[in-house]
């Protein structure tokens, strides 16, 4: 279950990882943030007799925050169902990450991963003037542990794990296209190719919908994932640009995820004078 454990986070939350480092670049009018509006996903598990069976729930809820020129992006993972217990692996990762609303690259990124016994607080702060992202990791079960830190040389236009899958949504999807995308995670940077190979049309709670096919690199030596496997994401193809399900192929078996619920609430009007 150990690979299980270093692999699922990472690419589940660059399923949802979808938005921005090219989004400059568009010329299609795509809002890849969009306030008030909340995805919910479902994730299950097939391998040999664990075919089809939840695992787990993702949510991802944009705000913008008051008073500022600022994006808030919540997005919470959390396991469920029986197989997480009969394989004796319980997940909680909550996550906030802060966008600049016109550059649209991440500027700090919180993060409570919690598996099993095991819990870790974490903060990176993106410093684009000096050019540095610094992660400091902390064990609040250990306060007399030293903190964990790094820092990395960023560019303009690196994302988190969370704000990445946002970018994807801004790029000018075209068949044959691809991108690249600058990624940290944990401190360190990651240059993530993405293309675009097909346009196919998908069941999904929306009814059936074309969607261009993506598939991010994130397998393979000196990427985020140093281990054999691939990664698909169908994102429609429409102004909503809505990641509708993703197919993760890796050594512990197949990852299905798809979009079963959106959500999304009006900002309340300001009081009558």
């Amino acid at each position: 279950m150990m690979k299980m454990k270093k692999l699922l986070f990472p690419l589940l939350i660059i399923f949802t990882l979808c938005y921005n480092s090219t989004l400059a670049q568009s010329t299609a009018k795509i809002e890849p943030y969009k306030s008030g509006e909340t995805l919910v996903y479902e994730g299950k598990f097939n391998k040999a007799v664990f075919r089809g069976i939840p695992f787990a729930d993702f949510n991802f809820t944009v705000q913008e925050a008051p008073n500022s020129s600022r994006y808030l992006v919540k997005s919470e993972a959390k396991s469920k169902g029986s197989l997480t217990k009969l394989l004796g692996y319980d997940f909680y990762q909550n996550l906030q990450s802060t966008v600049d609303n016109q550059k649209l690259h991440v500027l700090k990124t919180v993060k409570r991963d919690e598996q099993g016994n095991r819990v870790r607080d974490s903060e990176a702060v993106f410093d684009y003037a000096n050019r540095k992202v610094t992660f400091v990791e902390t064990d609040p079960n250990d306060t007399a542990r030293p903190p964990y830190r790094v820092a990395s040389p960023i560019e303009t236009g690196t994302q988190d794990l969370i704000s990445a899958v946002y970018s994807i949504r801004g790029f000018p999807l075209e068949v044959g296209k691809t991108f690249d995308i600058l990624v940290s995670d944990s401190g360190l940077i990651y240059k993530i190719p993405i293309r675009v190979t097909a346009r196919e049309q998908q069941k999904s709670i929306l009814g059936k919908v074309w969607c261009f096919r993506v598939e991010p690199e994130v397998f393979g030596e000196k990427r985020l994932i140093e281990q054999k496997g691939s990664m698909i994401i169908w994102i429609t193809d429409d102004a909503r640009r809505l990641p509708v399900r993703a197919q993760i192929n890796a050594a512990i078996g197949r990852i299905e995820v798809k979009l079963k619920e959106i959500k999304f609430v009006k900002e309340s009007p300001p009081p009558k004078s």
